[in-house]
């Protein structure tokens, strides 16, 4: 049976607040001062999981979700759809300031900006990772399930994604299919296999991934062509890159901006993917200066080394960043761009031996980035800076990029 809330307050990760009976309820498909009916879908001892199915007082940001597949037990791919995009910015300014306040104890006023490239917070994902189902159908996870829901289009994917039209095709035996669609025109299809898998045809290069053997091309290229500025970077397969059109410039230009690389200095960055930062470092300290890329994953590796092949003064090393950090040289200046897990404990104290002047931290998890700066202050770094982007509308998601400083 539904139970009634008063709303009160966003939390992190998509949900929001009330209390019933004494118990915190996170809610999802509500918005802060509203009143709704929500069903409880899951019960610990502590708090409630629950989903507003009706809405008794309606918020002023409320509006018409513009995708059909979203709302309570259906698409969890979208938290926000629900609110206007002016208000999901509100809703994600408030979330980082309350993750900076109670994990690193830093009171900070932030407004998270819009990133050039998504009209209406729409069309803007460059890559979607599909479920298929045992019949082949292609669909999206629902919320905390392994259930799919099949869906026949994804608003906020990209129209290079949309055209592909795989959502309209099967594909027996696979496990996942993901879309990619490049700045440079590319498209690519990349298979995960349950079993051999039944490939329909499409105008996009198709590529199976076969985990740890890597990834085998039936069709075109292995790779994709991404653009920033005046410069490519190849990235394979299902490989890292910014799914937002507009991130890999706006986020490029922020690390400069603040970080403000000097000639003559050396660099550190850390999970450097195909090279992106890397690359902006490089030109930033010259021929006199050094940059230091690491980075486990051995494709990634590659396509890095071959990006920044123009650039001697920068080097890509293989390895995990806590113990590739063990025998780097000392820094001026450390950019880290870490999972959603965030730094961690190890590459924390890793980086404070290397006692670099500035770091750069560019999260896409404002509660791990926190942590990560209340542990980084007992070794004397203080957050000089913030800034805060929108790179996931209609999702809770937000990019951050702060700068700290040595005392």
């Amino acid at each position: 049976m539904p139970i009634e809330l008063k709303v009160e307050k966003v939390a992190n990760g998509g949900w929001c607040v009330g209390r019933h009976e004494g118990r915190v309820v996170f809610v999802r498909h509500a918005l802060p001062g509203e009143r709704v009916l929500a069903e409880v879908t899951e019960e610990t001892a502590r708090f409630l999981r629950a989903d507003a199915v009706e809405i008794l007082d309606p918020s002023p940001d409320r509006v018409t979700p513009p995708c059909p597949f979203s709302g309570p037990g259906r698409c969890g791919g979208c938290d926000w759809q629900h609110a206007s995009l002016a208000a999901q910015r509100r809703l994600k300014a408030e979330v980082v300031s309350e993750q900076l306040r109670r994990l690193a104890g830093i009171d900070r006023a932030v407004e998270v900006e819009e990133v050039p490239g998504a009209s209406g917070g729409l069309g803007w994902r460059t890559r979607v990772r599909f479920a298929a189902g045992p019949d082949g159908r292609l669909g999206l996870r629902r919320h905390r399930s392994h259930e799919i829901e099949y869906v026949g289009s994804c608003p906020i994917a990209h129209p290079g994604v949309e055209e592909v039209g795989a959502e309209a095709r099967r594909w027996p035996g696979a496990d996942t299919v993901e879309v990619a669609a490049s700045s440079g025109g590319d498209r690519a299809v990349i298979i995960r296999p349950r079993r051999r898998v039944t490939v329909p045809e499409v105008d996009a290069s198709v590529l199976l991934d076969q985990g740890r053997r890597g990834v085998r091309v039936l069709t075109g290229s292995p790779s994709l062509t991404e653009r920033v500025g005046d410069r490519e970077f190849r990235v394979t397969g299902s490989g890292f890159w910014q799914i937002h059109p507009g991130a890999p410039e706006t986020l490029l230009r922020t690390v400069l901006e603040l970080g403000r690389p000097a000639p003559g200095e050396r660099a550190l960055d850390l999970y450097c993917g195909a090279g992106l930062f890397a690359a902006g470092l490089g030109e930033a300290v010259g021929p006199e200066g050094s940059v230091l890329g690491i980075e486990s994953d051995p494709q990634a590796v590659r396509d890095a080394r071959w990006n920044l092949r123009d650039l001697p003064n920068t080097r890509i090393e293989r390895g995990r960043v806590e113990e590739a950090l063990g025998t780097a040289a000392r820094a001026d200046l450390v950019v880290a761009d870490p999972p959603r897990t965030g730094l961690g404990r190890g590459v924390v104290e890793r980086i404070a031996a290397h006692g670099a002047s500035r770091i750069v931290y560019v999260s896409c998890d404002p509660a791990t980035m926190s942590r990560d700066i209340a542990w980084l202050a007992p070794h004397g770094y203080e957050l000089a800076e913030l800034r805060a982007f929108d790179q996931y509308p209609m999702t809770h998601h937000v990019e951050c990029v702060a700068l700290l400083v040595r005392r």
